[in-house]
């Protein structure tokens, strides 16, 4: 781990106060799976990929993918607090008077590296950015989250299929595994499970590993980079709504805004959680 375990908490629960006031003023938004998928992203950009806020065009970074493109609730705050764009223009989340729209956009976004919010879709184009990579002979690695629900899509199994043909182990993608979908646990909705054993017979290797511990995470994403021939899986163990009392493993906090009484208890939750890590 390149970075220290309290600066990457502290990232995370700064996130998930940026990404509550965010879908709170703009009444519009994602938390729950924001929220699940804080630490993961957090541990991304602050500890494991090769980035540059100030050059973030640069042909040799690594490449981030939010297949679940829904939660830029917090991917926005993550990208802004390592310097992309100006926390501010989080305040314009949703606004026609901005360019944080709700899912995720790489025209006008600094650090965006690919449009999303078609369930599917996002880790398709990771698969190709990574036969990209190969086929330029370039050493970037290219990162995926996806949802869990979002694996109930015919058009994710088509591209893993392909990442094991073509041996894209410069690809490494996360399923954020918190059980809930907009309808419900996705063990009701569309059965998924056992996941790991598909993407095993897939031809991935694949890495179970604890969502919210920064240090596993970290120990993940090394592993993921020393395996060769293959790509490989982090089964993430997440709760929706992490951080948050009343909202977590709750399918009703899927894609909602909280109330004001609502916000208040969050935000009280969430600036004591942050204190706690910062040592004030």
């Amino acid at each position: 781990m390149n970075t220290d375990l309290r600066t990457l908490e502290a990232v995370a629960a700064k996130g998930r106060l940026l990404g509550l006031d965010m879908v709170y003023h703009c009444a519009s938004g994602h938390l729950g799976g924001s929220f699940s998928a804080m630490d993961i992203l957090t541990v991304l950009y602050f500890d494991v990929m090769h980035v540059d806020p100030n050059n973030p065009a640069d042909p040799n970074r690594d490449r981030f993918v939010l297949s679940k493109g829904h939660c830029t609730p917090a991917l926005y705050p993550i990208l802004a607090q390592r310097g992309y764009f100006p926390e501010e223009a989080l305040d314009l989340f949703r606004s026609i008077q901005g360019h944080l729209s709700g899912h995720a956009e790489m025209q006008h976004v600094k650090g965006v590296d690919m449009s999303t919010g078609s369930l599917g879709q996002g880790i398709s184009a990771a698969v190709g950015m990574a036969l990209a990579g190969k086929m330029d002979q370039k050493d970037y690695r290219v990162y995926a989250v996806l949802g869990d629900g979002e694996v109930e899509e015919g058009q994710v199994w088509e591209a893993f299929m392909s990442a094991a043909k073509y041996k894209l182990d410069n690809l490494c993608a996360v399923i954020d595994v918190n059980g809930l979908q907009i309808d419900g646990k996705t063990a009701d909705v569309m059965p998924t499970e056992p996941l790991d054993q598909k993407l095993q017979a897939f031809g991935w290797n694949v890495i179970p590993v604890d969502g919210h511990d920064m240090e596993a995470l970290s120990a993940a994403f090394a592993q993921a980079k020393d395996c060769k021939g293959v790509p490989t899986m982090l089964l993430a163990k997440t709760v929706k709504g992490k951080g948050v009392s009343f909202m977590e493993n709750q399918v009703g906090w899927h894609g909602k805004a909280p109330n004001a009484e609502q916000y208040e208890q969050a935000r009280q939750e969430l600036v004591a959680a942050l204190a706690e890590k910062e040592g004030k």
